[in-house]
């Protein structure tokens, strides 16, 4: 029998993704008709908005089915220009922009861009769970710092300046962050800001849920903290989660230009460009603003309900701490005190009371899981049940 050739470093060291793996894993026991309560999966449970969806017809329509420019149709990269004008008056130019096959993709070009083997990037965790893997694939070593609650799951100044050495190259910060849905302040992100620009780092600044905002809580663009922080920033966002595309595929890059052009050329081997038709639906999506509004209103005040009502809810059960996140669909609950590791709680979770959950360990944080309140008012009630009456029996 021939010996098995082996696969490359890359392969046999990048971990699957746990988020994708326990939805994966929930669904499958749904289909065989099993009553499954699934707070595991980062996506809207609403249907992507009509005049998105019309105007993509419409580009099929109309042939637009042939390659585009590879970073992106240029009337798309001009309204996304105005966005960040409109949004944060932040003044860029279509140079600065890459339209990449979604949000994950473009924040691993932003590491490829920068990051060479032997450089070290600091991680604040919890984290998402693709962050560490991506810095693996760039060849980089990934340099994790626990923010736990005690500070509201936020990186200190203190904290990333004990974190860096001679070899770090990169902070990748996510606000709002998946998957604790807190929100650094702008002063806060400042303040980080600060010890970047004195260790010159790069920045990978993670703004996918930059407009899934509750309370007072307002979203910062770091790159518009200063000419400093412009210069070394490089802006993630996207269509996936505000807009309900996730499978869209449609990630946005803002940087500067030498950073954009490098991430360019790469995307030009990879991909060479994101689907053409999708492109136009979400040039509806920004430019057809009323009724965007409209729709992104809607789901908003859906998401705020549940995220009041999960949270009052968790904090009734005994054993259980949980922060109110104010951005993002997810809350973060500390279960620390039942005594198991968080993988084998969410194992015994579903396995007895079909309620599905990722666990904190997945992110970096032992003692925690995440719950995703993008899922259905009825759902969420059944599955907090549930959880509780597990609890019960810890």
């Amino acid at each position: 029998m021939t010996t098995p050739l082996p696969l490359s470093s890359w392969a046999q060291n990048i971990s699957p993704s746990p988020t994708l793996a326990v939805d994966a894993k929930a669904k499958a026991m749904t289909a065989a008709g099993e009553d499954v309560c699934g707070f595991a999966a980062g996506e809207p449970d609403f249907d992507t908005p009509e005049h998105i969806k019309a105007a993509c017809v419409a580009a099929l329509k109309e042939g637009k089915t042939k390659y585009a420019p590879t970073p992106g149709i240029m009337p798309l990269r001009e309204a996304i220009v105005g966005q960040y004008a409109e949004d944060y008056g932040y003044k860029i130019n279509p140079n600065q922009v890459v339209v990449s096959p979604g949000g994950k993709f473009s924040c691993y070009l932003g590491i490829l861009a920068v990051c060479s083997p032997g450089d070290e990037v600091i991680i604040p965790a919890p984290y998402w769970v693709s962050y560490p893997e991506m810095v693996k694939l760039a060849g980089a070593t990934p340099k994790y710092v626990l923010c736990d609650d005690t500070t509201e799951f936020k990186l200190t100044p203190a904290q990333l300046t004990a974190a860096i050495t001679p070899k770090t190259r990169m902070l990748v910060i996510c606000n709002p962050s998946n998957p604790t849905g807190v929100v650094y302040t702008r002063a806060e992100m400042a303040a980080l800001v600060e010890v970047a620009v004195q260790h010159n780092l790069y920045i990978l600044s993670d703004e996918m849920y930059e407009r899934l905002i509750y309370d007072d809580a307002k979203p910062t663009c770091i790159a518009t903290l200063s000419a400093e922080a412009e210069a070394r920033t490089i802006v993630v966002a996207g269509f996936s989660k505000t807009y309900a595309m996730t499978g869209w595929r449609i990630g946005t890059t803002v940087a500067p230009a030498p950073i954009a052009k490098a991430i360019t050329e790469m995307q030009s081997q990879m991909s060479s460009n994101v689907t053409t038709f999708a492109q136009y639906g979400a040039l509806a999506a920004l430019m057809e603003k009323d009724k965007t509004r409209a729709a992104v209103a809607l789901m908003l005040t859906a998401f705020d309900r549940r995220r009041k009502f999960l949270h009052a809810e968790l904090n009734k059960i005994s054993g259980i701490i949980c922060l109110r996140s104010q951005g993002a669909f997810y809350l973060f609950p500390n279960i620390s005190s039942f005594g198991l590791k968080a993988a084998d709680f969410c194992t015994r979770l579903l396995e007895t009371e079909k309620v599905a959950a990722v666990p904190g360990s997945a992110f970096g944080a032992e003692g925690y899981l995440r719950l995703s309140y993008a899922t259905s008012d009825d759902i969420i009630a059944r599955g907090v049940e549930r959880l509780a009456r597990f609890c019960a029996t810890l």
